[in-house]
């Protein structure tokens, strides 16, 4: 569950970052892919309660897994106006985001680092 908390963070972080959407950059900051796994990442790694390697490990997967999914919604977007040019700056796009999974990993081991421990099921009193 912690991963998909992280998703939907990368998913809104990126398509509403000022990248995604037209003329949002006029309202909105452009926040960059470093930015972006350090939220994304901190969000899942702190729901993931694991300490820093559940931590790291939980951003990694959400930070990469939301960004391939802004870079698709990209891609296709891109295709639909551009043709081809869409699709080869989609490919550039998908290798890019491999790239974004290392802060999205330090993101999660702050978030793990910083969350309190998951408190265990102890034995019933009656």
């Amino acid at each position: 569950m912690a991963v998909a908390y992280g998703i939907v963070a990368s998913l809104v972080i990126g398509l509403l970052g000022g990248l995604g959407l037209p003329f949002t950059d006029a309202t909105l900051p452009t926040l960059g892919a470093g930015v972006t796994g350090l939220v994304a990442g901190a969000i899942a790694g702190y729901a993931a309660r694991e300490g820093l390697g559940g931590g790291a490990l939980h951003g990694f997967l959400a930070t990469t897994i939301g960004g391939i999914l802004v870079a698709l919604v990209l891609l296709f977007a891109g295709t639909l106006v551009a043709g081809i040019f869409g699709f080869s700056a989609g490919v550039v796009a998908l290798i890019w985001v491999a790239a974004t999974g290392i802060p999205g990993a330090v993101g999660g081991a702050i978030g793990g680092a910083v969350a309190p421990e998951a408190e265990a099921a102890g034995q019933p009193v009656a």
